[in-house]
C-alpha cells in the first residue's frame, strides 16, 4: 500500500502490518477502518497464515486513540470498521496467528492493539501503559482482557492509577513473551512468524477457536463440545489432507509438507 497510514508487505505466508502515522502512530477513525480492512483480507486470503503488526519509526509502537483527531470531530462511538478499533480485537472469525512487535510506546488503545495478538515481542525500550483514566475514558478493551492475561490487582492497578510499566516488569507479569534489543526487534518477529508459518494451519485454526470459545467455559462443558463435533475448525482438521500427512510424515521420518486443506 502506499500514501496510506498503513503499510503493509507480503514475505511469502506472512503478513507485516505497519501502524505509519508520525509522531505517535495513534490511531483515528480512518486509520482503523483501514487497518479493519488489512486483517479481515489477511483473514480470508488462505496463502497468508501469519501476521505481524508492529509501529513505523523507532519511538511510537501505537499511542492508542487518536485525541486531536478526536477533539476534531471523529466521535467516541464512531464506526472504526470491521474489527472494532485497531482492526483486530473484535474481528471475527480470526483463526490465525499474530505477533505484535512493540517497538516503543505501548498505550491506551496501542496497548488493546498489542494484547489482541497471540504471541507479544517487545524492544527493549518499550513501555506499556493505559493512561485512560487521566483524560477521563475507561480503556473498555483493556478493562475486558488485562484482568484475564495478568494478575488481577496488577491490572487494576494499571487501570486505576495509569502508571508506566517498562519491558522487563511487562515480562515479568506474563503479557510480553520475549525482550530483544531494538535493532533486532523486527528480525525476531519474523523468525517467530517464519517458523508459526512453517507450522500446520489447520491445526492452528483449531487451537484458537477452541482457546476462544472455551474462555468462559466450564473444563467439561468444553470437552464435551469438542466431542461432539461442535467446533468446525477442529472437524475440518481431522477431516483434511494435512491430518493424513501429519501421520505420513510421522511414520515416514520426514518433515511434513503443510497444505492448509
Amino acid at each position: 500500500m502506499t500514501d496510506t497510514p498503513v503499510r503493509t508487505d507480503r514475505r511469502g505466508h506472512v503478513l507485516e502490518v505497519t501502524l505509519d502515522r508520525p509522531k505517535a502512530n495513534a490511531i483515528d477513525m480512518r486509520t482503523s477502518q483501514i487497518m479493519g480492512e488489512v486483517f479481515t483480507e489477511f483473514r480470508d486470503d488462505p496463502d497468508l497464515r501469519v501476521a505481524i503488526v508492529t509501529g513505523g519509526g523507532e519511538k511510537f509502537f501505537c499511542a492508542g486513540w487518536d485525541l486531536k483527531a478526536a477533539a476534531e470531530g471523529d466521535p467516541v462511538d464512531a464506526y472504526y470498521g470491521k474489527g472494532g478499533f485497531g482492526g483486530l480485537q473484535e474481528l471475527r472469525g480470526l483463526n490465525k496467528p499474530v505477533v505484535s512487535a512493540v517497538n516503543g510506546i505501548c498505550c491506551g488503545g496501542g496497548l488493546e492493539l498489542a494484547l489482541s495478538a497471540d504471541i507479544i515481542l517487545a524492544a527493549d525500550h518499550a513501555s506499556f501503559a493505559l493512561p485512560e483514566i487521566r483524560s477521563g475514558t475507561v480503556a473498555d478493551a483493556a478493562s475486558v482482557k488485562l484482568p484475564k492475561r495478568i494478575p488481577y490487582h496488577i491490572a487494576m492497578e494499571m487501570l486505576f492509577t495509569g502508571r508506566w510499566l517498562d519491558a522487563e516488569e511487562a515480562a515479568r507479569w506474563g503479557f510480553v513473551n520475549h525482550i530483544y534489543p531494538a535493532d533486532q526487534l523486527l528480525a525476531k518477529a519474523r523468525e517467530m512468524a517464519d517458523l508459526l508459518a512453517s507450522g500446520p494451519p489447520l491445526v492452528y485454526a483449531a487451537i484458537k477457536e477452541i482457546v476462544r470459545e472455551a474462555e468462559d467455559m466450564k473444563f467439561q462443558d468444553a470437552m464435551n463440545k469438542i466431542t461432539k463435533s461442535q467446533f468446525e475448525t477442529v472437524e475440518t482438521l481431522y477431516r483434511s489432507e494435512d491430518q493424513l500427512e501429519g501421520s505420513k510424515a510421522f511414520a515416514e521420518g520426514r518433515d511434513p509438507v503443510w497444505k492448509g486443506r
